[in-house]
C-alpha cells in the first residue's frame, strides 16, 4: 500500500477509535490494519498509539502526524475534485436513518442523488437502536429529535411536527376524544415506554404543555408497525408529519385536538464525526440534504403528485437531474 493509502487507513484508525473498527469500515481484517500501522510506525521511526490500555489513544507523535495525514488527504481530495467535480465523490457512504425517515423521504430522493453523484455507493442501515450512532463504519446519521451532549457535528436540515391521529373506523366505534384528558378512555398505540417517542406533548385549557404517556396495551418499536396497526382501526396513535401526511390527505387516517398541538417541531439533524476530515462523499450528501429540503417545502407539505413529478421551482434538484 502506497503512502497516501497508510494515512487513509492511520486516519480512519484514529478517527473509528481502533484497528477492529476501521478495519470493519474498510472492508479489511483486523489484522491487516494493524500490521499496516506496524509498517507505517517503523518506516517512521516512531511509536503512533499507545497500546498500553484497553483503550487506543495517540502518542504525541501521533497526534502530529494525525494532523498532517488530515490535511495531506483533504489536499488530494481537494485536488480531484477541482478536476471531478461531483465524479470526485468514490467509494461506499454509510448512511444510518430511522426507518420511516429513510423510506418516506430519503428514498425517493436518491435517483436524483444517484443521477448527480454515479461514482457513489450508497449503503442504508436502518435502525431505531440508541447507543453510538456513528458504530460500525456509519458515514452520516439522521437523527430526528434533540441531540444528547455529543462530539459529533449535527447540521440541521429539515423540522417535523407530531400529529396524534386515528382511523375513522376506530373514531366510529370509540368516539372521538376531545380534550387530552380523554385520552385515558381509549385505546393508545406507542412506542416502547424508554424510547423518546413515547411521551405526547399536547397544550391544556390554560395553554400550558403538558406531557402524557398515554396508557394501551400495544406498543411497537417502529413507526410503521404503529401506522400500519393504526390504519386497521387498532387505535390512536401519534406519528411524525413526514410519514403520515398521505394517509392524512386521503382521509385513512384523521387528526386528533389539533387546537391542542404546542406548535413545536423537532429538529432533523445529518450527525457526522467532528474529528474526521470531511471527505466528498459525506460533503456531497450533506449538501445534496440542505438543498433537498431547505431550497424548496419539505416532501410532506406538497401535493403527492408535486413530489412525483417535481415543481417548476424545483431550481437545482431538477437541473441536476438533467445530467
Amino acid at each position: 500500500m502506497n503512502r497516501f493509502g497508510e494515512m487513509l487507513v492511520f486516519v480512519r484508525a484514529v478517527e473509528d477509535g481502533g484497528f477492529s473498527a476501521a478495519a470493519r469500515s474498510l472492508t479489511m481484517t483486523p489484522s491487516a490494519v494493524s500490521k499496516l500501522i506496524g509498517r507505517l510506525e517503523s518506516r517512521l521511526g516512531v511509536t503512533l498509539f499507545n497500546r498500553a490500555s484497553r483503550t487506543l489513544t495517540l502518542t504525541a507523535e501521533g497526534e502530529a502526524f494525525y494532523t498532517s495525514a488530515v490535511r495531506a488527504i483533504e489536499a488530494v481530495e481537494d485536488a480531484e475534485a477541482s478536476v471531478l467535480g461531483g465524479r470526485a465523490a468514490q467509494g461506499t457512504l454509510r448512511v444510518r436513518s430511522m426507518p420511516t425517515f429513510a423510506t418516506h423521504q430519503l428514498a425517493p430522493l436518491i435517483p436524483v442523488f444517484r443521477r448527480m453523484h454515479p461514482g457513489l455507493r450508497l449503503d442504508f442501515v436502518l435502525s431505531m437502536e440508541p447507543g453510538n450512532l456513528l458504530d460500525g463504519g456509519i458515514d452520516v446519521a439522521i437523527h430526528v429529535g434533540e441531540l444528547a451532549d455529543s462530539s459529533l457535528v449535527a447540521r440541521r436540515f429539515a423540522s417535523t411536527r407530531w400529529i396524534i391521529c386515528a382511523s375513522p373506523a376506530y373514531l366510529a366505534a370509540r368516539g372521538t376524544p376531545r380534550r387530552p384528558e380523554d385520552l385515558a378512555t381509549h385505546e393508545c398505540l406507542n412506542f416502547p415506554s424508554t424510547a423518546p417517542w413515547s411521551i405526547w406533548s399536547l397544550r391544556d385549557e390554560a395553554g400550558a404543555t403538558r406531557r402524557l404517556k398515554p396508557a394501551g396495551s400495544v406498543a411497537a418499536n417502529t413507526g410503521q408497525m404503529l401506522l400500519a396497526m393504526a390504519r386497521a382501526g387498532a387505535g390512536i396513535v401519534r406519528l411524525a408529519e413526514f410519514h403520515i401526511i398521505d394517509d392524512l390527505r386521503a382521509g385513512r387516517l384523521v387528526e386528533l385536538l389539533p387546537e391542542r398541538h404546542n406548535g413545536a417541531e423537532d429538529p432533523i439533524y445529518a450527525l457526522y464525526n467532528g474529528r474526521r476530515h470531511l471527505s466528498p462523499r459525506i460533503r456531497v450528501f450533506l449538501d445534496f440534504l440542505e438543498m433537498s429540503f431547505s431550497q424548496q417545502p419539505p416532501s410532506w407539505e406538497r401535493p403527492f403528485d408535486e413530489r412525483v413529478r417535481g415543481t417548476p421551482d424545483d431550481g437545482p434538484l431538477k437541473e441536476a437531474a438533467r445530467r
